[in-house]
């Protein structure tokens, strides 16, 4: 019988997926190292049934690779024929998947490591924290294969890295290593090898002793007010800030705070 600190999740996920709790923590591994965890339609199906259906008790989840890679992107096997209407479809079944991570219950921590190409670059940028070991490598080798990303990339990567990186990367094919992709934004912790999935459960714990209301605003509000106009936004920020102050939590925190029982800022 699994220990209260490590137990298996009820919901049935196929075998390429893996997930486990550890308190209000979830860690959902990537699980299929032989294929590189490349990603196939059962998977991404799996990934946004998990995420759709995350229990309230979980504050924060942690997403890895088993095995040498995080993910090789799309499974090419997966790639058959299709008209124009059954590659919308099958596109837009990838964006309910990773849309489900970054505007899902709780945020999500990536942890990255060897291949981070193509679908799995596009499955990372959906979490909101990536740490990246050593060994990790970013790639968008679609251009030559004639084809263009579908998983939401065109969206998300330009808001990370700017569209000129992006066209770089999908006109002449190159390849990023760990510390390039750390200075353009795709990372925001860099590890030495091994040390990426404890770096990740570190931050996730952290992350769940955040206010919900607090993640939940940084998660949902605090993009679309990023991409509105000053005034709307000020107003916005404005909102929720009042909001989240409000809230019995807050002056719960605050008044530890005041009262010298919360922690201060320390230089990290």
């Amino acid at each position: 019988m699994p220990t209260p600190s490590k137990r298996r999740f009820a919901t049935k996920l196929p075998p390429s997926l893996a997930a486990e709790r550890r308190g209000d923590v979830a860690i959902l591994q990537l699980s299929r190292p032989q294929k590189r965890n490349a990603l196939d339609d059962t998977t991404i199906l799996g990934i946004e049934a998990f995420f759709t259906a995350l229990p309230n008790g979980i504050k924060a989840v942690v997403l890895h690779g088993a095995g040498e890679h995080f993910s090789a992107g799309l499974d090419l096997g997966e790639l058959t024929e299709r008209d124009v209407a059954e590659g919308v479809q099958h596109s837009r079944m990838w964006h309910r998947a990773f849309d489900a991570i970054q505007f899902g219950k709780a945020p999500v921590v990536a942890v990255l490591h060897g291949a981070v190409v193509g679908g799995g670059l596009e499955l990372a940028a959906a979490a909101h924290i990536r740490v990246a070991e050593r060994s990790a490598y970013y790639a968008l080798p679609e251009g030559s294969r004639g084809i263009y990303v579908g998983g939401g990339a065109s969206v998300r990567l330009p808001r990370l890295i700017g569209v000129s990186r992006m066209q770089e990367l999908m006109l002449t094919g190159c390849t990023y290593n760990a510390e390039q992709g750390q200075a353009i934004g795709l990372s925001h912790c860099l590890v030495e090898q091994g040390l990426g999935l404890a770096k990740g459960i570190e931050l996730a714990k952290r992350i769940a002793q955040n206010a919900p209301l607090t993640n939940f605003a940084v998660m949902h509000v605090l993009p679309r007010i990023a991409e509105s106009d000053p005034a709307s936004g000020y107003l916005a920020e404005s909102l929720m800030a009042a909001i989240a102050q409000g809230s019995d939590e807050a002056k719960a925190r605050l008044k530890d705070f005041l009262e010298k029982r919360g922690k201060k800022v320390l230089r990290g």
